[in-house]
């Protein structure tokens, strides 16, 4: 998160900023364009490139394709939380926390059934200080000491784990664990690996959620090369390679494919931990995914959520403000799902289609055309999602003109000091004064935000680029950056 000293120099920088934009308002230097095409050019043959740069008042400095659809990997999560943004008074004021109560059978026999609301931070880690699953075991061994079933209920959101288009290969993945509102861990499951004798097998530890089929063999130097496989609904994970004997142990970390039966499982190792019997079976409760749950079915009559019973405890609501500082920094894919949902959820019944509805509504506002967008997803994840350089470029005007501009502009990443620019611009004149969103997906690599020129303007800039031959993404990433530092040294 940026510390106070930071925010006031990102403050100061772009107020400053602002009046020498009104002040200078020239277009660029013509041979600009020219230096900026052949610094693009220098990148793998065959890419597509994007790029948009507009003064504050929107006044076109460079284009380059700026209408062309691309493929915007985790730029798509700077749309997202503009939406939450403008509607996060709202969102915060009616959030919950993961609940847990007991429910009693026809038989007598009592089930513990906890109750996901969206909660992206809930946590289960031995030193969780706040927001922790142990505060609910706590409770429930504190009212019985003897249960049946254990549930996992997360019909606060409809049941869909994944967004339209995303890569099967990636839900094994940390990058596309499933989404629930009942989110534990950050829905990941952890492995830790240390290199064993040269010829034998690595030790592994993990929780005991999944059976890890271990086929790594250990040899001789310090470099690993391990692949998981794990089939979808499957808790049987598959590692294979080689990890050198002198290697450092690893810590890996897989997706989760039913996060409701993971966090029901883990509240069972903690109640039983705390003495409380439990007899039975560990299951999850989901909402199946309607007609209904599409606005466009709906034509106007508000969606019915289902009631909920009184909680025997629950955690306090964490702050949605704080978490959209760790997506965009991190670019947490989970994270930004759930806020997607949150809005959704506010407007419908938390599907992605009512998501998508929102997100229509408030860029139709913002005065994008509805060619200059599409989403599948509220991450990037999705190969389906399109933006163009202009739409992004229009969405950060938009936001620089509301009254959460600062905050929301607080969240990006800074070039060369943190997040997932922390090692971009590094010895540059735009080190410490690019603030911007990144993006990679296969073949796909985008920059879009701020950043402030040699003179002192604040510029808003969009750089898309597509279609890279196979392992040259980072060469792709290198001319982007050229191109815009050649931008804000001619400036």
């Amino acid at each position: 998160m940026t510390t106070s000293i930071g925010r006031f120099a990102l403050a100061s920088t772009l107020a400053l900023s602002l009046t020498a934009a009104h002040a200078q308002t020239n277009p660029a230097p013509a041979p600009l364009l020219t230096t900026v095409e052949q610094k693009l050019a220098a990148g793998p043959a065959g890419s597509r490139f994007g790029l948009l740069v507009t003064t504050l008042d929107g006044e076109v400095l460079v284009s380059i394709a700026p209408d062309q659809r691309f493929i915007p990997a985790s730029n798509t999560k700077m749309f997202t939380t503009a939406i939450a943004y403008a509607e996060l008074p709202l969102l915060q004021r009616t959030a919950k926390g993961t609940g847990v109560r007991l429910e009693t059978g026809a038989d007598g026999k009592v089930d513990v059934v906890l109750h996901g609301r969206g909660d992206a931070l809930l946590s289960s880690a031995d030193d969780c200080k706040v927001d922790c699953l142990q505060t609910l075991a706590d409770a429930v061994a504190a009212k019985t000491r003897h249960v049946r079933n254990i549930i996992g209920d997360d019909s606060w959101f409809p049941d869909e784990r994944w967004g339209p288009g995303m890569s099967w290969n990636n839900i094994q993945s940390r990058y596309g664990t499933g989404t629930s509102a009942l989110t534990l861990d950050d829905n990941e499951l952890v492995v830790k690996l240390a290199p064993g004798a040269v010829g034998a097998a690595p030790g592994v530890q993990a929780s005991g959620y999944y059976i890890i089929d271990n086929r790594v063999t250990t040899v001789a130097g310090k470099e690993e090369a391990i692949e998981a496989d794990r089939m979808p609904n499957s808790r049987v994970l598959r590692l294979t390679g080689t990890v050198g004997v002198d290697a450092a142990p690893l810590t890996l970390r897989y997706g989760i494919d039913d996060p409701a039966h993971h966090a029901a499982w883990r509240l069972g190792e903690l109640l039983r931990a705390r003495g409380v019997r439990v007899d039975g079976d560990i299951a999850a409760r989901h909402r199946p995914l309607t007609p209904a749950d599409d606005p466009e079915n709906r034509k106007g009559t508000p969606a019915t959520l289902p009631a909920e019973p009184a909680m025997l405890a629950e955690l306090p609501a964490p702050s949605l403000a704080e978490n959209m500082v760790r997506i965009n920094k991190e670019s947490q894919n989970l994270h930004t799902e759930l806020m997607l949902r949150r809005v959704a959820r506010q407007a419908g019944s938390g599907s992605i289609a009512d998501g998508q509805a929102v997100m229509r509504q408030v860029m139709t506002q913002a005065g994008l055309p509805a060619t200059g967008y599409h989403f599948a997803d509220g991450s990037g994840m999705s190969s389906y999602n399109r933006i163009t350089p202009r739409a992004a470029v229009g969405l950060l005007g938009w936001i620089a003109r509301q009254p959460w501009s600062m905050a929301w502009r607080e969240t990006l990443p800074i070039a060369g000091r943190d997040g997932t620019l922390q090692s971009r611009f590094k010895g540059t004149i735009l080190e410490g004064k690019l603030f911007a969103k990144t993006g990679s997906l296969n073949a796909s690599r985008a920059l879009s935000g701020y950043l402030t020129t040699r003179s002192g303007r604040t510029l808003i800039f969009s750089a898309l680029a597509n279609d890279m031959p196979e392992d040259t993404d980072a060469q792709a990433t290198a001319a982007v950056d050229r191109a815009l530092v050649a931008i804000a040294e001619a400036l």
